[in-house]
């Protein structure tokens, strides 16, 4: 059995709901399945004034926790086109793993999420993705056999290199049911593929 881990930041709840669709996604395939959240860096009274999601229930991640999987999938919102400070200070503290090879041959995977259709959501799958490569991991996209993100009938998320949503300008639109299923099918194919490389 494959061992999974959901590994993301989210602000206002977004990552969050594309996180748990990910992890339903991995499961579905039999893997076991952990969902951790990075820490939060913004003081906390900033955080409350901009009505941070703060009762998220995800455990809080340690760096070292990232050894013990077979399967890290990195979920970020878009901050100016990259990954959230967040997430890129938490993966920063992986240094030690990178100097003992220790996620070499594991398989990874990015999701994100954006204000708006063109913010940036490429962008920051490569941000997250190039952590990984230099980690060592196998990167799993979603590839279009999830033919979701190819619609042209809604505001849709999706890309090759990974699941996205798009949030608004005000954090108004939840994720769709197709971004949903991006989700989950991404999550699936990750896990599959370390059920391949691992059993």
């Amino acid at each position: 059995m494959a061992k999974v881990l959901v590994l993301y930041y989210s602000s206002y709840g977004h990552m969050e709901t594309m996180a748990n669709a990910i992890a339903e996604g991995a499961r579905s395939s039999g893997a076991s399945v952990d969902i951790k959240r990075v820490p939060e860096t913004t003081p906390a009274e900033v955080a409350k004034a901009a009505h941070f999601k703060l009762d998220q229930q995800a455990p809080v991640a340690n760096v070292e926790d990232l050894a013990n999987y077979d399967a890290i999938i990195v979920g970020s919102p878009t901050r100016f086109g990259r990954m959230a400070s967040q997430m890129a200070s938490f993966l920063d503290q992986a240094g030690g793993l990178w100097m003992r090879g220790a996620l070499h041959g594991k398989v990874g995977g990015a999701f994100t999420s954006t204000a708006t259709q063109h913010g940036g959501q490429e962008v920051t799958l490569f941000s997250i993705i190039t952590n990984l490569l230099h980690y060592g991991m196998i990167i799993v996209g979603l590839p279009y056999s999830h033919q979701g993100q190819m619609t042209l009938d809604e505001i849709v998320g999706g890309s090759p290199y990974g699941a996205t949503t798009i949030a608004g300008g005000q954090g108004q639109r939840q994720p769709s049911e197709i971004d949903l299923a991006g989700a989950r099918h991404q999550g699936r194919l990750i896990a599959e593929t370390a059920k391949k490389l691992f059993s």
